[in-house]
């Protein structure tokens, strides 16, 4: 079972008393405590999944954080919690501009690439996301989960199976789903990559918003448009985008896609359909 629902972190901002200090810019850090979220038993019932997750130490693993000039503890700002498809949590520099603008503080866990067990790699996520909410002065209504490409996977399966904990999920160029859908010759399905909790995916698709980043030349733009269509609308989500960048490769998206989407998971979506202009 799910042990506990976290929805009002998703609903309002956390109050800024007795927080610590903090410096600005980039820094290295390490959250030593695992949230019951991520524990094995959590994981495994928010995904039925039949591996067993095991121990984990969140202490073991350095995370890098940003924090922008502007932020100070008296106003609440949002976090984009990275999951890169590489060893290195580096995102790239014209993205800084866009976060600071957006008030939102980053963090992403370094040696969490592909070759990472899927499960390390959700449960780092998670811990990151408790760890900066007592860190910072966090408006739990802004709290994202991003990825590209693997990242973008593991991202859109933290964004519907800990909906209660992510208020949005940005997948770029990669996503999972939890029903069988068609490929995109129409021969075959894919399977479902997990299976939330009944009561978190009601979250999920009442609440929580998501946009999918895809490029005109990705060769995961079918399947992107695919899971759009066949999964999270066909599904019933409330709250659901897809943006298609033109001319672009399976690469990481530009800075004013990045607005873009950004924009569009704080109101709620509108202006995100599957247009191909910025």
């Amino acid at each position: 079972m799910v042990a506990r629902i976290f929805l009002l972190w998703c609903l309002s901002a956390v109050s800024c008393w007795a927080l610590p200090p903090f410096v600005t810019g980039e820094s290295r850090q390490r959250f030593s405590v695992l949230p019951v979220q991520a524990s094995a038993e959590e994981v495994k019932a928010r995904l039925h999944c039949q591996e067993n997750p095991g121990s984990f130490d969140p202490g073991a693993d350095t995370f890098t954080v940003h924090v922008p000039s502007e932020y100070r503890h008296e106003t609440a700002w949002g976090v984009l919690v990275w999951i890169s498809p590489s060893d290195s949590a580096r995102i790239p520099a014209p993205w800084l501009a866009v976060l600071a603008q957006k008030r939102l503080l980053f963090v992403g866990a370094e040696k969490a690439g592909n070759p990472r067990n899927i499960l390390d790699r959700i449960r780092l996520a998670v811990s990151a996301n408790v760890a900066m909410r007592e860190r910072f002065h966090v408006d739990g209504r802004r709290v994202y989960v991003a990825g590209f490409s693997g990242g973008g996977r593991v991202a859109s399966m933290l964004g519907v199976a800990w909906a209660d904990m992510f208020s949005g999920s940005l997948p770029m160029m990669g996503v999972n789903f939890y029903t069988d859908l068609p490929s995109a010759d129409g021969r075959r399905l894919h399977p479902p990559q997990y299976i939330p909790d009944d009561t978190v995916l009601e979250i999920a698709k009442g609440r929580t918003r998501h946009v999918l980043i895809t490029s005109e030349k990705d060769f995961n733009r079918a399947d992107t448009r695919i899971v759009f269509e066949k999964g999270y609308r066909q599904e019933g989500f409330s709250h659901v985008g897809l943006l298609e960048i033109p001319g672009l490769g399976h690469g990481m998206p530009p800075a004013e896609w990045l607005d873009r989407a950004l924009t569009a998971l704080d109101s709620r979506i509108p202006g995100a359909g599957s247009e191909k202009k910025p």
